[in-house]
């Protein structure tokens, strides 16, 4: 009972950090459905440039975002096609979609040609911070520009856990090597893979 309580609390804990930080257009390093990722509110224009300048990363590069369910979709795309669905229904690995047309997101969220990438996130972690939050959020992986993603979080470099504003305790001891989201697009109806 001690430690479930005890783990309860860390994770009560850094959900309370991570929605303080979000709402003031900070940044936040966090465990996801995939990969650990840097994060943050995907609305807001200037914390995806904090996001830019800590992976030191090319500016015209999109990027992905989270939301927390199906439902959230339709705030940040055009005339969503809810076949998606029944596609992503048949794939087991998390999934991100690229979709025409994104509204409602920072423009530095969203490539050149108005498209954007979405996962909707499955993590219990995520979901929760997301729903209370409101907002997708940012999920790039924790790695600096041109390197590798880390698989563990023992693995993020210290310049992006130094760049950030929080960094969630929640799944930190964990040591099994995480995989990157399959990434496809979704264009009239029809699939393309981009990243198995």
């Amino acid at each position: 009972m001690i430690v479930i309580f005890v783990f309860m609390n860390s994770f009560e804990a850094d959900i309370e950090q991570c929605l303080s930080v979000l709402r003031n257009g900070g940044t936040i390093l966090y465990p996801t459905d995939t990969i650990w990722g840097i994060g943050c509110d995907a609305t807001n224009e200037v914390a995806v440039e904090k996001i830019i300048d800590i992976k030191n990363r090319p500016a015209q590069k999109s990027f992905v975002i989270l939301v927390a369910d199906e439902r959230e979709l339709s705030e940040y795309i055009v005339s969503l096609d809810t076949a998606v669905f029944n596609y992503l229904d048949t794939i087991a690995k998390p999934t991100t979609v690229i979709y025409d047309h994104a509204i409602g997101l920072a423009e530095n969220v969203v490539a050149a040609n108005g498209s954007v990438a979405i996962r909707v996130c499955k993590d219990e972690f995520c979901k929760h911070l997301i729903k209370r939050f409101g907002k997708p959020v940012v999920s790039t992986s924790a790695n600096l520009s041109g390197q590798i993603s880390p698989s563990v979080f023992q693995e993020i470099d210290a310049k992006v856990i130094n760049g950030v504003d929080y960094v969630v305790k929640y799944r930190q001891l964990e040591n099994t090597p995480a995989h990157a989201s399959a990434i496809v697009q979704w264009k009239n109806g029809e699939v393309m893979i981009i990243r198995p």
